[in-house]
Protein backbone atom coordinates (compact mmCIF):
# COMPACT_ATOMS: atom_id res chain seq x y z
CA UNK A 1 0.00 0.00 0.00
CA UNK A 2 1.61 3.68 -1.06
CA UNK A 3 0.56 5.99 0.31
CA UNK A 4 1.12 10.16 -0.80
CA UNK A 5 4.50 11.59 1.00
CA UNK A 6 2.80 14.70 2.37
CA UNK A 7 -0.09 15.84 4.88
CA UNK A 8 -3.19 17.75 3.70
CA UNK A 9 -2.15 21.50 3.30
CA UNK A 10 -4.20 23.36 6.03
CA UNK A 11 -3.09 26.87 6.95
CA UNK A 12 -1.35 25.20 10.08
CA UNK A 13 0.59 22.70 8.30
CA UNK A 14 2.17 25.37 5.57
CA UNK A 15 2.54 27.47 8.56
CA UNK A 16 4.57 25.20 10.47
CA UNK A 17 6.66 23.65 7.55
CA UNK A 18 7.56 27.11 6.71
CA UNK A 19 8.91 27.65 9.99
CA UNK A 20 11.05 24.35 10.15
CA UNK A 21 14.31 23.31 8.44
CA UNK A 22 13.19 20.56 5.60
CA UNK A 23 14.49 16.97 7.39
CA UNK A 24 11.85 18.03 10.31
CA UNK A 25 9.45 19.17 8.16
CA UNK A 26 9.53 15.84 6.13
CA UNK A 27 9.24 14.11 9.49
CA UNK A 28 6.17 15.86 10.67
CA UNK A 29 4.32 15.28 7.26
CA UNK A 30 5.67 11.77 7.76
CA UNK A 31 3.73 11.74 11.09
CA UNK A 32 0.68 12.90 9.46
CA UNK A 33 0.63 10.06 7.16
CA UNK A 34 0.81 7.84 9.88
CA UNK A 35 -2.14 9.49 11.32
CA UNK A 36 -3.95 9.46 8.08
CA UNK A 37 -3.37 5.67 7.64
CA UNK A 38 -4.80 4.41 11.65
CA UNK A 39 -1.41 3.83 13.20
CA UNK A 40 -0.62 4.78 16.39
CA UNK A 41 2.60 6.49 16.36
CA UNK A 42 3.22 6.66 19.78
CA UNK A 43 1.59 3.47 21.16
CA UNK A 44 1.80 3.04 25.12
CA UNK A 45 4.67 0.11 25.21
CA UNK A 46 5.74 -2.45 23.16
CA UNK A 47 6.63 -6.00 25.01
CA UNK A 48 10.26 -7.17 24.47
CA UNK A 49 11.48 -10.16 25.50
CA UNK A 50 15.24 -9.48 24.63
CA UNK A 51 17.33 -6.81 24.73
CA UNK A 52 20.37 -6.69 21.86
CA UNK A 53 23.37 -7.76 24.42
CA UNK A 54 21.34 -10.96 25.17
CA UNK A 55 21.00 -12.14 21.42
CA UNK A 56 24.53 -10.79 20.66
CA UNK A 57 25.88 -13.02 23.73
CA UNK A 58 23.58 -16.17 22.99
CA UNK A 59 24.05 -16.46 19.17
CA UNK A 60 27.03 -15.02 18.34
CA UNK A 61 28.73 -18.31 17.79
CA UNK A 62 26.78 -19.71 15.38
CA UNK A 63 27.79 -19.88 11.88
CA UNK A 64 27.53 -17.65 8.89
CA UNK A 65 24.23 -18.73 6.73
CA UNK A 66 22.83 -20.29 9.86
CA UNK A 67 18.86 -19.22 11.33
CA UNK A 68 17.74 -19.35 14.62
CA UNK A 69 13.79 -19.58 13.09
CA UNK A 70 12.60 -21.91 16.20
CA UNK A 71 12.70 -18.93 18.62
CA UNK A 72 10.64 -15.52 17.95
CA UNK A 73 12.63 -12.65 19.24
CA UNK A 74 10.98 -9.19 20.29
CA UNK A 75 13.58 -6.18 20.37
CA UNK A 76 13.08 -2.43 20.58
CA UNK A 77 15.49 0.51 19.76
CA UNK A 78 15.98 3.74 18.02
CA UNK A 79 16.90 3.18 14.29
CA UNK A 80 20.35 4.46 13.73
CA UNK A 81 21.21 3.35 10.10
CA UNK A 82 18.90 2.58 7.22
CA UNK A 83 20.14 1.09 3.99
CA UNK A 84 16.76 0.24 1.02
CA UNK A 85 17.67 -2.30 -1.45
CA UNK A 86 13.97 -1.78 -3.28
CA UNK A 87 12.41 -4.74 -2.15
CA UNK A 88 14.54 -5.28 0.89
CA UNK A 89 16.43 -3.00 3.52
CA UNK A 90 19.18 -3.68 6.13
CA UNK A 91 19.24 -1.08 9.35
CA UNK A 92 20.71 -0.93 12.65
CA UNK A 93 18.76 -0.62 15.63
CA UNK A 94 20.20 0.40 18.97
CA UNK A 95 18.77 -0.50 22.34
CA UNK A 96 20.81 0.76 26.03
CA UNK A 97 22.75 -2.28 25.96
CA UNK A 98 23.80 -2.37 22.46
CA UNK A 99 23.31 -2.66 18.61
CA UNK A 100 22.18 -5.13 15.83
CA UNK A 101 21.60 -5.24 12.56
CA UNK A 102 17.96 -6.06 11.23
CA UNK A 103 16.92 -7.15 7.72
CA UNK A 104 13.22 -6.96 6.33
CA UNK A 105 11.70 -8.05 2.71
CA UNK A 106 9.35 -5.59 2.61
CA UNK A 107 6.65 -8.08 0.92
CA UNK A 108 6.65 -10.05 3.98
CA UNK A 109 5.55 -7.89 6.49
CA UNK A 110 1.55 -7.24 6.94
CA UNK A 111 0.09 -4.23 5.21
CA UNK A 112 0.30 -1.57 8.04
CA UNK A 113 3.57 -2.49 8.80
CA UNK A 114 4.81 -1.70 5.40
CA UNK A 115 2.99 0.97 5.59
CA UNK A 116 5.22 2.27 9.06
CA UNK A 117 8.43 1.00 7.06
CA UNK A 118 8.29 3.36 4.19
CA UNK A 119 7.41 6.23 7.06
CA UNK A 120 10.35 5.24 8.67
CA UNK A 121 13.10 7.79 9.35
CA UNK A 122 16.87 7.64 11.16
CA UNK A 123 16.30 8.49 14.86
CA UNK A 124 12.70 6.69 15.34
CA UNK A 125 11.92 4.11 18.01
CA UNK A 126 10.88 0.88 16.74
CA UNK A 127 10.00 -2.47 17.75
CA UNK A 128 10.74 -5.75 15.74
CA UNK A 129 9.69 -9.13 16.10
CA UNK A 130 11.55 -11.62 14.13
CA UNK A 131 14.06 -14.65 13.69
CA UNK A 132 18.08 -14.52 14.52
CA UNK A 133 20.13 -15.54 12.11
CA UNK A 134 23.42 -14.58 10.71
CA UNK A 135 24.57 -13.26 6.79
CA UNK A 136 27.11 -14.76 4.70
CA UNK A 137 29.48 -12.53 5.70
CA UNK A 138 29.00 -13.47 9.57
CA UNK A 139 27.15 -10.09 10.80
CA UNK A 140 24.70 -11.47 13.66
CA UNK A 141 21.15 -10.01 12.37
CA UNK A 142 17.65 -9.89 13.05
CA UNK A 143 14.86 -11.20 10.15
CA UNK A 144 12.00 -8.84 10.93
CA UNK A 145 8.43 -10.69 10.14
CA UNK A 146 6.60 -8.13 12.26
CA UNK A 147 7.95 -3.95 12.37
CA UNK A 148 5.83 -1.38 14.45
CA UNK A 149 7.16 2.10 14.76
CA UNK A 150 6.48 2.92 18.72
CA UNK A 151 7.70 6.55 19.07
CA UNK A 152 8.04 8.56 15.93
CA UNK A 153 11.14 11.41 16.19
CA UNK A 154 11.01 14.95 14.70
CA UNK A 155 14.27 16.19 15.50
CA UNK A 156 16.82 15.01 13.03
CA UNK A 157 19.60 13.55 14.80
CA UNK A 158 23.41 14.58 13.76
CA UNK A 159 24.47 14.45 10.51
CA UNK A 160 26.37 10.84 9.59
CA UNK A 161 25.85 10.00 13.83
CA UNK A 162 29.57 10.66 14.21
CA UNK A 163 28.44 12.01 17.26
CA UNK A 164 28.06 16.29 18.64
CA UNK A 165 31.54 18.00 16.97
CA UNK A 166 29.99 21.80 18.85
CA UNK A 167 31.21 20.95 22.42
CA UNK A 168 28.81 23.43 23.24
CA UNK A 169 25.95 21.72 22.11
CA UNK A 170 27.27 18.34 23.27
CA UNK A 171 26.51 19.42 27.32
CA UNK A 172 23.20 21.55 26.95
CA UNK A 173 21.85 18.51 24.24
CA UNK A 174 22.85 15.67 26.33
CA UNK A 175 20.19 13.64 24.86
CA UNK A 176 21.76 14.13 21.54
CA UNK A 177 24.97 13.27 22.86
CA UNK A 178 24.22 9.71 24.39
CA UNK A 179 22.04 8.77 21.27
CA UNK A 180 25.27 9.19 19.14
CA UNK A 181 28.20 8.66 21.28
CA UNK A 182 28.93 5.08 22.52
CA UNK A 183 32.20 6.67 24.25
CA UNK A 184 29.86 9.38 26.32
CA UNK A 185 27.43 6.31 27.48
CA UNK A 186 30.05 4.56 28.59
CA UNK A 187 31.47 7.13 30.19
CA UNK A 188 28.65 7.88 32.63
CA UNK A 189 28.05 3.78 33.02
CA UNK A 190 31.45 4.14 34.41
CA UNK A 191 30.40 6.76 36.42
CA UNK A 192 27.12 4.92 37.90
CA UNK A 193 30.23 1.48 38.36
CA UNK A 194 32.02 3.90 40.57
CA UNK A 195 29.55 5.64 42.75
CA UNK A 196 28.46 1.85 43.37
CA UNK A 197 31.87 0.56 44.31
CA UNK A 198 32.44 3.39 46.61
CA UNK A 199 29.27 2.95 48.57
CA UNK A 200 29.91 -0.96 48.83
CA UNK A 201 33.59 -0.45 49.83
CA UNK A 202 32.49 1.63 53.13
CA UNK A 203 29.08 -0.15 53.70
CA UNK A 204 31.52 -3.29 53.74
CA UNK A 205 33.83 -1.59 56.07
CA UNK A 206 30.52 -1.17 58.36
CA UNK A 207 29.46 2.79 57.64
CA UNK A 208 25.66 3.68 57.86
CA UNK A 209 24.92 5.83 54.57
CA UNK A 210 22.84 9.12 55.74
CA UNK A 211 21.52 11.89 54.59
CA UNK A 212 22.14 15.48 55.82
CA UNK A 213 20.06 18.61 54.92
CA UNK A 214 20.48 20.08 51.66
CA UNK A 215 18.34 23.32 52.90
CA UNK A 216 20.57 24.71 55.67
CA UNK A 217 19.73 28.18 58.01
CA UNK A 218 23.54 27.88 58.48
CA UNK A 219 25.99 26.95 56.02
CA UNK A 220 29.29 25.24 56.93
CA UNK A 221 32.05 22.84 56.88
CA UNK A 222 34.17 24.65 54.05
CA UNK A 223 35.32 27.51 52.35
CA UNK A 224 32.57 28.49 49.80
CA UNK A 225 30.33 30.89 48.89
CA UNK A 226 26.57 29.41 49.28
CA UNK A 227 23.37 30.06 46.93
CA UNK A 228 20.70 31.11 49.07
CA UNK A 229 17.27 31.05 49.47
CA UNK A 230 13.79 31.94 51.52
CA UNK A 231 11.15 29.82 52.73
CA UNK A 232 7.98 31.57 52.69
CA UNK A 233 6.16 29.42 55.75
CA UNK A 234 9.19 30.13 57.97
CA UNK A 235 9.93 33.56 57.21
CA UNK A 236 13.27 32.64 57.40
CA UNK A 237 16.88 32.42 54.95
CA UNK A 238 18.10 29.06 53.72
CA UNK A 239 20.84 28.17 52.21
CA UNK A 240 21.90 25.09 49.80
CA UNK A 241 24.49 23.13 51.47
CA UNK A 242 28.41 23.73 50.48
CA UNK A 243 29.34 20.23 52.78
CA UNK A 244 27.98 18.23 54.94
CA UNK A 245 30.16 18.23 57.77
CA UNK A 246 28.61 19.81 60.34
CA UNK A 247 25.79 17.71 60.39
CA UNK A 248 27.83 13.87 59.99
CA UNK A 249 30.02 15.34 63.27
CA UNK A 250 26.54 15.86 65.35
CA UNK A 251 25.85 12.18 64.13
CA UNK A 252 29.21 11.20 65.62
CA UNK A 253 28.57 13.16 68.61
CA UNK A 254 25.01 10.96 68.48
CA UNK A 255 26.76 7.69 68.97
CA UNK A 256 27.01 6.62 65.06
CA UNK A 257 30.84 5.85 64.89
CA UNK A 258 30.82 5.21 61.23
CA UNK A 259 28.74 7.58 59.01
CA UNK A 260 28.67 8.85 55.33
CA UNK A 261 26.97 10.76 52.71
CA UNK A 262 27.63 10.70 49.50
CA UNK A 263 25.27 13.20 47.71
CA UNK A 264 25.19 16.79 45.91
CA UNK A 265 26.70 19.59 47.18
CA UNK A 266 26.61 23.43 45.94
CA UNK A 267 28.70 26.27 45.54
CA UNK A 268 28.33 29.70 44.12
CA UNK A 269 31.64 29.57 42.65
CA UNK A 270 32.82 29.80 39.12
CA UNK A 271 33.31 27.26 36.53
CA UNK A 272 36.12 26.25 34.69
CA UNK A 273 37.94 22.63 34.35
CA UNK A 274 37.29 21.10 37.94
CA UNK A 275 34.66 23.08 39.18
CA UNK A 276 30.63 23.12 38.62
CA UNK A 277 28.62 25.11 41.18
CA UNK A 278 26.56 21.59 41.76
CA UNK A 279 28.88 18.54 41.92
CA UNK A 280 28.61 15.12 44.08
CA UNK A 281 30.80 15.06 47.33
CA UNK A 282 31.42 11.94 49.87
CA UNK A 283 31.82 12.60 53.35
CA UNK A 284 32.40 10.28 56.06
CA UNK A 285 33.48 10.20 59.80
CA UNK A 286 34.83 7.43 61.99
CA UNK A 287 35.05 7.73 65.88
CA UNK A 288 38.42 6.58 67.53
CA UNK A 289 40.78 7.30 63.96
CA UNK A 290 42.88 10.24 63.31
CA UNK A 291 44.20 11.21 59.78
CA UNK A 292 47.16 8.72 59.51
CA UNK A 293 44.59 6.22 59.60
CA UNK A 294 42.13 7.71 57.35
CA UNK A 295 44.95 8.18 54.85
CA UNK A 296 45.50 4.61 54.59
CA UNK A 297 41.47 3.87 54.12
CA UNK A 298 41.68 6.76 51.37
CA UNK A 299 43.95 4.84 49.24
CA UNK A 300 42.52 1.79 49.84
CA UNK A 301 39.34 3.20 48.47
CA UNK A 302 40.79 4.93 45.19
CA UNK A 303 42.93 2.03 44.75
CA UNK A 304 39.89 -0.57 45.07
CA UNK A 305 38.17 1.79 42.64
CA UNK A 306 40.67 1.36 39.96
CA UNK A 307 40.96 -1.79 40.01
CA UNK A 308 37.15 -2.38 40.01
CA UNK A 309 36.55 -0.13 36.99
CA UNK A 310 39.37 -0.33 35.19
CA UNK A 311 41.06 -3.74 35.67
CA UNK A 312 44.35 -2.45 36.98
CA UNK A 313 45.89 0.50 39.61
CA UNK A 314 47.19 1.59 36.72
CA UNK A 315 45.14 4.11 35.31
CA UNK A 316 45.76 6.30 32.10
CA UNK A 317 45.03 10.34 32.53
CA UNK A 318 45.79 12.22 29.38
CA UNK A 319 49.24 12.34 29.11
CA UNK A 320 50.16 10.73 32.81
CA UNK A 321 50.24 7.02 33.76
CA UNK A 322 49.21 7.30 37.35
CA UNK A 323 49.71 4.22 40.14
CA UNK A 324 47.06 4.68 42.65
CA UNK A 325 48.62 0.95 44.51
CA UNK A 326 49.44 1.76 48.39
CA UNK A 327 51.44 3.31 49.97
CA UNK A 328 51.16 6.53 48.33
CA UNK A 329 53.79 9.28 48.56
CA UNK A 330 53.11 11.05 51.97
CA UNK A 331 54.41 15.40 51.49
CA UNK A 332 53.96 17.82 54.27
CA UNK A 333 53.23 21.32 53.21
CA UNK A 334 56.23 22.63 54.27
CA UNK A 335 58.81 20.27 52.38
CA UNK A 336 56.81 20.63 49.33
CA UNK A 337 57.72 24.63 49.50
CA UNK A 338 61.14 23.91 50.57
CA UNK A 339 61.66 20.91 47.91
CA UNK A 340 60.15 22.92 44.71
CA UNK A 341 60.54 26.40 45.89
CA UNK A 342 63.43 26.63 47.20
CA UNK A 343 63.03 28.62 50.71
CA UNK A 344 61.65 27.36 53.82
CA UNK A 345 58.73 29.19 55.62
CA UNK A 346 59.24 27.56 58.82
CA UNK A 347 60.56 30.88 60.20
CA UNK A 348 60.04 33.22 57.88
CA UNK A 349 58.50 36.77 58.84
CA UNK A 350 55.28 37.86 57.19
CA UNK A 351 56.86 40.63 55.46
CA UNK A 352 60.02 38.63 53.71
CA UNK A 353 57.42 35.56 53.48
CA UNK A 354 55.53 38.36 51.16
CA UNK A 355 58.45 38.84 49.35
CA UNK A 356 58.81 35.09 48.60
CA UNK A 357 54.99 34.62 47.41
CA UNK A 358 54.93 37.79 45.23
CA UNK A 359 58.01 35.91 43.31
CA UNK A 360 55.96 33.42 42.65
CA UNK A 361 53.26 35.08 40.60
CA UNK A 362 50.97 36.04 43.21
CA UNK A 363 48.42 38.84 42.74
CA UNK A 364 48.07 39.88 47.07
CA UNK A 365 48.22 43.09 47.38
CA UNK A 366 49.38 43.21 50.96
CA UNK A 367 50.60 40.60 53.06
CA UNK A 368 47.60 38.30 54.59
CA UNK A 369 48.30 35.99 57.51
CA UNK A 370 51.04 33.43 57.78
CA UNK A 371 49.05 30.37 56.91
CA UNK A 372 47.49 31.61 54.22
CA UNK A 373 50.79 33.08 52.75
CA UNK A 374 52.33 29.56 53.08
CA UNK A 375 49.61 27.97 51.05
CA UNK A 376 49.53 30.21 48.47
CA UNK A 377 53.00 29.81 47.98
CA UNK A 378 52.11 25.72 47.83
CA UNK A 379 49.59 26.23 45.28
CA UNK A 380 51.70 28.66 43.20
CA UNK A 381 55.29 26.67 42.98
CA UNK A 382 54.08 23.09 44.17
CA UNK A 383 50.97 21.86 43.13
CA UNK A 384 52.17 21.91 39.50
CA UNK A 385 54.49 19.35 40.16
CA UNK A 386 52.34 16.63 41.72
CA UNK A 387 51.41 14.00 39.44
CA UNK A 388 51.28 10.46 41.04
CA UNK A 389 48.97 10.26 44.13
CA UNK A 390 50.73 12.29 46.93
CA UNK A 391 49.09 13.10 50.51
CA UNK A 392 50.02 16.56 51.19
CA UNK A 393 49.61 16.93 54.94
CA UNK A 394 50.29 19.08 57.69
CA UNK A 395 48.78 22.25 56.82
CA UNK A 396 48.91 25.97 58.87
CA UNK A 397 46.26 25.92 62.07
CA UNK A 398 44.71 29.50 60.04
CA UNK A 399 43.48 27.50 57.12
CA UNK A 400 41.89 24.66 58.74
CA UNK A 401 39.42 26.19 61.80
CA UNK A 402 37.73 22.72 61.97
CA UNK A 403 41.17 20.64 62.79
CA UNK A 404 42.72 19.28 65.73
CA UNK A 405 46.17 21.09 66.21
CA UNK A 406 48.97 18.65 65.47
CA UNK A 407 50.57 16.40 68.35
CA UNK A 408 53.82 17.51 67.22
CA UNK A 409 54.39 20.40 64.70
CA UNK A 410 53.26 23.78 66.83
CA UNK A 411 51.37 26.46 64.85
CA UNK A 412 50.46 23.41 62.31
CA UNK A 413 46.83 20.78 62.20
CA UNK A 414 46.51 17.33 61.27
CA UNK A 415 45.02 17.62 57.96
CA UNK A 416 45.52 15.88 54.05
CA UNK A 417 44.89 16.67 50.91
CA UNK A 418 45.03 13.65 47.98
CA UNK A 419 46.35 15.60 45.10
CA UNK A 420 46.71 13.52 41.61
CA UNK A 421 47.29 14.79 38.48
CA UNK A 422 47.85 18.77 40.28
CA UNK A 423 44.10 18.39 41.05
CA UNK A 424 43.22 18.23 44.76
CA UNK A 425 41.08 15.04 45.09
CA UNK A 426 39.43 15.43 48.44
CA UNK A 427 40.21 16.83 51.93
CA UNK A 428 40.62 15.06 55.89
CA UNK A 429 41.46 15.99 59.17
CA UNK A 430 41.92 14.75 62.25
CA UNK A 431 38.69 16.26 63.28
CA UNK A 432 38.85 19.29 66.23
CA UNK A 433 36.79 17.72 69.38
CA UNK A 434 37.95 20.37 71.93
CA UNK A 435 35.04 22.75 72.69
CA UNK A 436 37.02 25.69 74.21
CA UNK A 437 39.15 25.68 70.96
CA UNK A 438 36.52 25.03 68.46
CA UNK A 439 34.27 27.68 69.94
CA UNK A 440 37.34 30.19 69.86
CA UNK A 441 38.13 29.26 66.23
CA UNK A 442 34.62 29.45 65.16
CA UNK A 443 34.70 32.98 66.82
CA UNK A 444 38.08 33.87 64.77
CA UNK A 445 36.26 33.04 61.49
CA UNK A 446 33.35 34.67 62.32
CA UNK A 447 35.25 38.06 62.57
CA UNK A 448 36.75 37.22 59.35
CA UNK A 449 33.70 37.36 57.50
CA UNK A 450 34.14 41.45 57.14
CA UNK A 451 36.67 40.96 54.72
CA UNK A 452 35.67 37.25 53.62
CA UNK A 453 32.81 35.93 52.79
CA UNK A 454 34.00 32.73 52.73
CA UNK A 455 34.52 32.06 56.01
CA UNK A 456 33.22 29.81 58.81
CA UNK A 457 29.77 31.08 59.86
CA UNK A 458 29.27 31.02 63.55
CA UNK A 459 26.77 27.52 64.34
CA UNK A 460 25.85 27.67 67.68
CA UNK A 461 24.08 24.40 67.41
CA UNK A 462 27.09 22.65 66.38
CA UNK A 463 29.28 23.95 68.98
CA UNK A 464 26.10 22.45 71.52
CA UNK A 465 27.41 19.11 69.79
CA UNK A 466 31.05 19.54 70.11
CA UNK A 467 29.98 20.58 73.83
CA UNK A 468 27.96 17.43 74.41
CA UNK A 469 31.08 15.56 73.26
CA UNK A 470 32.60 14.28 70.00
CA UNK A 471 35.25 11.31 70.65
CA UNK A 472 38.43 11.45 69.13
CA UNK A 473 37.48 11.14 65.12
CA UNK A 474 38.80 11.02 61.33
CA UNK A 475 36.89 12.64 58.76
CA UNK A 476 37.17 12.97 54.92
CA UNK A 477 35.94 14.38 51.98
CA UNK A 478 36.58 13.05 48.14
CA UNK A 479 34.78 14.90 45.62
CA UNK A 480 33.28 12.36 42.93
CA UNK A 481 33.71 13.93 40.08
CA UNK A 482 37.22 14.38 39.88
CA UNK A 483 37.79 10.41 40.66
CA UNK A 484 35.28 9.61 38.13
CA UNK A 485 37.33 12.39 35.96
CA UNK A 486 40.99 10.36 37.01
CA UNK A 487 38.73 6.66 36.40
CA UNK A 488 37.36 7.77 32.89
CA UNK A 489 39.72 9.70 31.66
CA UNK A 490 38.08 12.64 30.62
CA UNK A 491 39.74 16.50 30.84
CA UNK A 492 36.95 18.51 31.84
CA UNK A 493 34.27 18.03 34.58
CA UNK A 494 31.42 18.57 32.05
CA UNK A 495 32.55 15.54 30.62
CA UNK A 496 31.30 13.84 33.70
CA UNK A 497 28.43 15.54 34.73
CA UNK A 498 25.24 14.51 32.58
CA UNK A 499 23.82 17.90 32.58
CA UNK A 500 26.49 20.32 33.56
CA UNK A 501 25.83 24.20 34.88
CA UNK A 502 25.45 26.13 31.49
CA UNK A 503 24.77 29.41 30.84
CA UNK A 504 20.98 30.29 29.91
CA UNK A 505 20.37 30.92 25.97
Amino acid sequence: METENKTPATEENVEKQGRENPLRAEKRNKLGQLREAGIDPFPHNFERNKVIAELIEAHSEIEAGEKIEGESVKIAGRLMTKRSMGKAAFFNVQDQSGTLQGYVKISELPEADQTAFKLLDIGDHIGLTGFVFKTRKGELSLHCQEFKIICKSLEPLPEKFHGLADIELKYRHRHMDLITSPESRKVFEARSKIIRTVRQFLDDRGFLEVETPILQPIYGGAAAYPFSTHHRALDMKLFLKISPELYLKRLIVGGFEKVYDLGRNFRNEGIDRTHNPEFTMLEWYEAYTDYNYQMKQFEDLVAHVAEVVTGSTKVQYQDYELEFKPPWRRLSVYDGIKEYCGFDVSEMDEATLFDKVKGLGSDLEKPSSHGEMVMEAFELGVEKHLVQPTFVIDFPVEVSPLTKKHRDKPGLVERFEPMVAHMELGNAYTELNDPEDQLDRLKQQEAKRVVDEEAQPMDEDFVHAIDTGMPPTGGVGLGMERLIMLMTNQPSIRDIILFPTMKHK
